[in-house]
């Protein structure tokens, strides 16, 4: 299967919840409320389910997980460069610095899950694991130069719960029965869909009224620059396929749309973040392809 094929249902599902959300009558409250079905519910089930049930090795997995968080620290590094390179009004490089190196978790479940099945998806939940502290505090630490309540944010946080509880359900040998595997099988399933037509949903391209420059810079940095070291990296390392693939994928992705909620709450430019949302997901359209291409050596 061609890579445009293997990435086409995911983005058509992306323009089918952007269609969807500006030519239905559904009200902001339908589409939030999928939102919070799918984070808070739908999400957890897929990655405990996949974590739990999946032949994990950390020597195996260990070289592909140090080159994921050393790309996650390029990416931090990146970011940050951006201050002493560019002006800004306040706030602007505050609420968008964390756009440079957060990722989209629906976008990145449902890739892997794309490139690798079960095995792959297994994989991008392990890497999700570690970057998920990381770039939560980073985020917060750019907003508020605090860590006050970044503990109490990841103690709540449903993907890292999932994730640590299906790890330690694989660890410790524990196999759960038919029914609530199927149940959470299923469940999982609904997500991808669900969380991707909330992806296209959310898409809003207005906002973007100062630091031209330093949006432009942040994009490249998480488009370009991060998935660019990762494949470096991954080569270097001599990762397996798959795991080049995935590391490779993790590092091309977009930014969450949770960095517009975060930066809104804490006193952020939301609108210039959800244009950096909204930019990097439609550009990553054409980028996604291209490394995955180049991960998986296609000439």
């Amino acid at each position: 299967m061609s890579i445009a094929a293997l990435l086409f249902p995911d983005f058509a599902l992306i323009a089918c919840g952007f269609l969807l959300r500006r030519h239905t009558d559904w009200g902001d409250g339908f589409w939030i409320g999928m939102e919070k079905l799918v984070y808070y519910v739908l999400f957890p089930a897929l990655l405990f389910h996949a974590t739990s049930h999946s032949n994990i090795d950390f020597s195996v997995t260990g070289r592909m997980l140090q080159a994921a968080m050393a790309t996650l620290a390029a990416g931090i590094a990146l970011g940050w460069l951006a201050k002493p390179l560019f002006r800004a009004g306040p706030m602007v490089f505050e609420s968008g610095v964390q756009t440079a190196f957060r990722f989209n978790a629906t976008i990145a479940l449902a890739l892997s899950a794309s490139i690798g099945g079960a095995a792959g998806t297994s994989l991008m939940a392990l890497i999700m694991g570690f970057a998920v502290p990381v770039c939560n505090i980073a985020s917060v630490y750019a907003l508020a130069h605090r860590a006050g309540g970044v503990a109490r944010e990841l103690a709540k946080n449903p993907l890292l719960l999932a994730t640590a509880g299906g790890l330690l359900c694989n660890l410790g040998g524990l196999e759960l029965p038919g029914m609530v595997s199927t149940t959470l099988s299923r469940m999982g399933s609904a997500s991808i869909a669900l969380g991707l037509i909330a992806v296209g949903a959310g898409l809003r391209l207005s906002g973007l009224r100062e630091a031209k420059g330093m949006a432009a810079w942040f994009l490249a940095v998480k488009l370009a620059a991060m998935p660019a070291i990762g494949y470096a990296l991954g080569r270097w390392l001599a990762l397996p396929d798959l795991q080049l693939q995935i590391l490779v994928t993790f590092c091309a992705l977009p930014t969450a749309a949770s960095a517009y909620v975060l930066a809104v709450r804490m006193g952020g430019n939301g609108a210039f973040v959800a244009f950096l949302i909204s930019a990097g997901t439609l550009l990553a359209a054409l980028t996604l392809p291209v490394w995955l291409a180049v991960a998986s050596g296609v000439r």
